[in-house]
């Protein structure tokens, strides 16, 4: 597990007598844990003869889409937050949207019934361990999976907008008003998706299933 720190570099060199100059302006901290990849999987094959093809090749193409932005921003996250702050703040909002995008159509994959449900092997990995997988063949899983990705890019987001700034005007890095009410809201945004996996996609996987999975550090 690991977290994003929002602490300015201090370059001034004063150790704690330089900090205290600042003021109001401290460490900000917004815990996130190790994030999960999806690792690539051949939906077509897998679905193949089971739905439609215009349907397969869209959720293979979303989906690789997601494994591909979430791989980028695995390696991102793990550089020092400072060197990659203003970057990172726009590619996790992408990965959002990619997940947003990908979430309706993998549901859509649920609903048609348990044949498909179990008919693909859904992979993800640890972001700190890349040893440590996790497969299960139940969609659940993914929708499961995805979820809580989506609620550690919120945290990684509202990391990056509790980074204090310099605003030019003669005062010391600061975090704005706007951006402490940005935070908020992408706090209640993460808990909701927190709240939907818990209460309506995990009690869909197996008490069994649900052991293993939890058994693995993720």
């Amino acid at each position: 597990m690991g977290c994003g720190l929002s602490t300015p570099d201090n370059d001034g060199g004063g150790g704690e007598g330089a900090r205290r100059k600042q003021g109001s302006v401290g460490d900000v901290v917004v815990f996130v844990p190790g994030l999960r990849a999806p690792m690539g999987v051949d939906l077509s094959q897998a679905l193949a003869g089971r739905l439609d093809k215009s349907a397969v090749e869209r959720l293979s193409a979303l989906r690789a889409r997601v494994v591909d932005m979430a791989m980028q921003e695995s390696a991102v996250a793990l550089k020092p937050r400072r060197k990659t702050a203003a970057r990172h703040g726009s590619s996790t909002a992408n990965l959002l949207q990619a997940l947003e995008d990908y979430l309706p159509v993998l549901l859509g994959l649920v609903k048609e019934g348990s044949e498909l449900r179990h008919s693909v092997q859904f992979v993800w990995t640890n972001q700190e361990d890349k040893a440590e997988e996790t497969a299960m063949a139940d969609a659940w899983y993914e929708v499961l999976s995805v979820l809580h990705l989506m609620a550690m890019v919120c945290l990684l987001q509202a990391n990056s907008l509790l980074l204090p700034r310099a605003y030019g005007d003669g005062y010391g890095p600061r975090v704005s008003e706007e951006s402490r009410r940005a935070t908020v809201d992408v706090f209640l945004k993460a808990s909701g998706y927190l709240d939907c996996a818990i209460r309506q996609v995990l009690p869909q996987i197996p008490s069994e299933l649900r052991e293993t999975t939890s058994s693995r550090p993720g």
